[in-house]
């Protein structure tokens, strides 16, 4: 039976930190849903620096979200990816993100975080304590806020919890995913 990985996203979400971990999922060989507040077609920005002291934001693709939050049961899935961009901000007021993310903790499933998706993380404060991630830079006080520890290091993995600093560090987060989704690497 093969594996089954659930995206969180909206609209908004950064484009490379949903595609590429989308299709090294799909690649792998995963069952992938993307779930948002309401199924439908997503619209993806393009972060980069272009000599501004922070990114600057364009349109980029669409890529359809199949699935409303309402509707996922987080006990079937076996790992989470929560992608950056600015849809972490909206993503985590909706009321059912907290319970899914909760689950992944829970049970010790993998959940693969970069860059913004730190904001999520900050609805499940209780799971946050004392545990160690990296995120984008700006983000650094909403991780001390739960009582988290910001890594300043491109990639962070604590436990279950693998966490990136931005698009760039793709590969290596998704390269510890893929191997903790597979059963390698993650202490009850």
């Amino acid at each position: 039976m093969s594996k089954k990985v659930l995206i969180l996203a909206g609209d908004a979400v950064e484009a490379l930190e949903i595609y590429y971990p989308y299709f090294r999922c799909l690649e792998e060989g995963y069952q992938t849903t993307i779930a948002a507040s309401s199924a439908k077609k997503l619209h993806t920005v393009v972060h980069d620096f272009v000599g501004w002291e922070t990114y600057t934001e364009k349109e980029g693709y669409l890529i359809e979200a199949t699935a409303k939050f309402e509707d996922i049961d987080p006990e079937e899935y076996d790992g989470l990816i929560i992608p950056g961009g600015r849809a972490p901000e909206h993503m985590r007021l909706n009321e059912h993100v907290p319970a899914i993310v909760g689950h992944f903790f829970e049970a010790n499933k993998p959940i693969a975080a970069v860059c913004h998706a730190s904001q999520v993380l900050t609805t499940v404060g209780e799971y946050m304590k004392g545990r160690e991630l990296t995120a984008y830079i700006a983000c650094k006080p909403e991780v001390e806020a739960v009582g988290a520890t910001y890594r300043s290091e491109s990639n962070y993995t604590d436990g279950n919890l693998i966490s990136g600093h931005a698009w760039p560090d793709l590969p290596g987060l998704m390269k510890e995913f893929v191997k903790q989704v597979n059963g390698v690497g993650v202490e009850a």
